[in-house]
């Protein structure tokens, strides 16, 4: 059977970064650009009108910015797309607040199309972390403004903290499964009980609210 094409909505402000992504992308046959926004409310708008599979938004944009106009898809779409933040500097504050409004991950705009076709594949695709080393490093920098406070930390079980960890390492159910010597369907139910006591949307989310409470900061 023929898979179909992943749908993806580009939202940047520069014309000349939406043409060099819509030529990088459209040049594979598992890939089809759907939709183009120039600003964070156009992206939006765009966004609920396509439902695309995933969205490659700018962190700054007029109107509203990329934070804001995640915070909205996320928030007001029963099924919403996977969004990867596209940032020049990967250590931006802007990036992390991104995150924690429900960005999947973040990609670099100097990336390489190769690296830029597998991100977009791999957050649609997989279960797996985005580049979970660079989640990691901007998390455990940008989680020391928030003071830990968390309860469910001492709610996880045993083996659920140990997901969790494995899950900020980037590992997929099936991965986790062979480490922890346990089929897939009991990892998939971990991970959930996981995301319900952190209150996460998805893996990033659950990574970060993670640090933020001071549980991977020893790490």
């Amino acid at each position: 059977m023929t898979q179909l094409a992943l749908r993806i909505v580009l939202a940047d402000d520069e014309r000349m970064v939406r043409t060099a992504l819509r030529a990088i992308l459209s040049a594979e046959p598992d890939l089809e650009v759907a939709g183009e926004a120039t600003t964070g409310a156009e992206a939006v708008s765009v966004v609920r009108e396509l439902r695309p599979d995933v969205v490659l938004m700018d962190v700054r944009m007029p109107e509203i910015d990329g934070i804001r106009a995640t915070e909205q898809i996320v928030g007001t779409l029963e099924h919403p797309p996977r969004i990867v933040v596209v940032t020049t500097f990967e250590n931006d504050s802007y990036v992390y607040d991104a995150l924690r409004a429900g960005a999947a991950g973040f990609l670099l705009k100097r990336a390489d199309a190769d690296t830029l076709v597998q991100a977009v594949r791999l957050v649609a695709r997989t279960d797996s972390l985005l580049f979970p080393s660079a989640v990691r490093a901007l998390a455990a920098e940008h989680a020391r403004r928030t003071a830990p406070s968390a309860p469910w930390v001492s709610k996880l079980t045993g083996r659920e903290r140990d997901v969790l960890r494995h899950m900020a390492d980037g590992l997929t159910n099936a991965e986790i499964a062979r480490r922890l010597d346990v089929g897939p369907a009991t990892v998939k139910s971990h991970v959930a009980a996981v995301l319900a006591k952190t209150g996460a949307r998805d893996r990033t989310q659950a990574v970060i609210a993670a640090y933020e409470a001071g549980f991977l900061n020893a790490r």
